[in-house]
């Protein structure tokens, strides 16, 4: 077993100063967790839940830690109205959020379905780019801020919390971005959700429209921005990365990065970057040991197999083939490894025996399995592994066993 030297994990201890927008762990910035697994996420053909099963994810979510759970769009169906209304009973810490257009149906169902949650929020929103004014709502600039504010407003009188998206935000004019976000500010909104609906922007232009908002909404500290990223381009990550080092404090993102098109940001992803980064000085209350079970079970509830490389959470994160990478990472973890697979629930990293493990990884493993090998019987035993190797993809526990006791060294398992 791989030996841990040491780890990230903190013990948080959470306060609020004077403003309640300017929160800290341990000494960090706080960055909120938004998870909308159960509504973006399920956007994603075939991955369509029940009530139950949403009622199991949510809570689990809620032990994770995550600031805010979108439980749905009531609106959208009867199924989703009765979701989001047993998960607003159910979730004991988490804020429970519906999303709605902004539409005055549309926020009444929503305000129906989270009345009975302990943190309610109101998700309300409209397409702000100049695609999304023209040719979707046929409308204009001034238009478009008069419907902004008229449902942030209307929403604010049924719950306190209201955050408001300015839909492919990514693709906006900054300067008609800042206008809108300043409106709706003045009108209540708690959250200003900038989103890359697209996935079109690169981090340094997402980062930027962030820092531009920070120094031109008036009232900008009375909100809080968050980064709600798409991975067409495989840069969501990378974008809430780049969005809350300029400010942003809320990152929305998906367990597995599930989500419409080619997903959202992964949780896990983001989690553990800013852990790993302390010069970032941004931290979670995410509880990170329990990131691989909790994808797990998302994964075989929705029916979405995670690719084995998938960062954190893949089931070759902390698997090892090369010889030379095994040799490192026996010798001391961190050779070759940046994270200790305990920090995010697994057990140990893998040593995966193939045709292009050295000596180093064939001794580790046969130990495992009851075998101690002088040099010279290793020397024997990896010629005779190299024939099994080249024959299969990967060399189990059981073949070692016939590696060994096959190899004319005169050796019986001690297991």
């Amino acid at each position: 077993m791989l030996s841990a030297v040491f780890r990230l994990q903190p013990s948080f201890t959470t306060f609020v100063s004077h403003s309640k927008k300017q929160v800290e762990i341990m000494g960090k910035d706080k960055v909120e967790i938004f998870d909308t697994t159960l509504r973006d996420g399920e956007q994603v053909p075939g991955c369509k839940l029940d009530t139950e099963q949403k009622l199991i994810i949510a809570e689990r979510l809620d032990e994770l830690g995550v600031d805010v759970i979108e439980a749905g769009f009531p609106i959208s169906s009867p199924g989703d109205f009765k979701s989001v209304n047993e998960i607003a009973k159910l979730i004991k810490n988490a804020t429970v959020c519906g999303l709605t257009r902004a539409v005055k149906k549309d926020i009444e169902v929503a305000a129906e379905a989270i009345k009975d949650a302990k943190r309610p929020r109101i998700h309300t929103g409209i397409g702000t780019s100049e695609s999304h004014i023209k040719y979707k709502f046929n409308s204009t600039q001034d238009k478009i801020i008069e419907r902004a504010v008229d449902a942030v407003a209307y929403a604010k009188t049924f719950v306190e919390d209201v955050e408001f998206y300015a839909e492919d935000a990514g693709r906006t004019d900054n300067e008609f971005l800042a206008r809108i976000c300043e409106a709706v500010v003045k009108a209540g909104a708690t959250v200003l959700n900038i989103p890359d609906t697209t996935g079109y922007c690169l981090p340094e232009e997402y980062g930027a429209k962030m820092k531009y908002l920070k120094e031109n909404v008036k009232g900008i500290d009375r909100a809080i921005l968050s980064c709600h990223c798409h991975n067409d381009l495989g840069l969501a990550t990378a974008n809430s990365i780049a969005g809350v080092v300029n400010g942003a404090r809320q990152i929305e993102c998906t367990i597995n990065g599930i989500g419409e098109r080619a997903g959202n940001t992964s949780l896990e992803e983001v989690v553990m970057i800013m852990r790993q980064h302390p010069h970032l000085n941004l931290d979670t209350n995410i509880n990170s040991k329990l990131l691989w079970d909790t994808s797990t079970m998302v994964s075989q509830k929705m029916g979405m197999p995670v690719q084995p490389n998938k960062a954190i959470v893949g089931s070759n994160a902390f698997a090892h083939s090369s010889g030379i990478h095994q040799d490192g990472v026996i010798k001391r973890r961190e050779t070759y490894e940046i994270i200790d697979p305990k920090d995010v629930g697994v057990s140990e990293s893998s040593i995966v025996l193939t045709a292009r493990s050295g000596r180093a990884a064939l001794a580790y493993r046969a130990k495992n399995v009851g075998y101690e090998l002088t040099k010279l019987q290793l020397d024997t035993v990896y010629q005779n592994f190299l024939k099994y190797a080249d024959v299969k993809k990967e060399i189990l526990d059981e073949d070692i066993h016939e590696i060994v006791e096959t190899s004319n060294i005169g050796m019986k398992s001690m297991a």
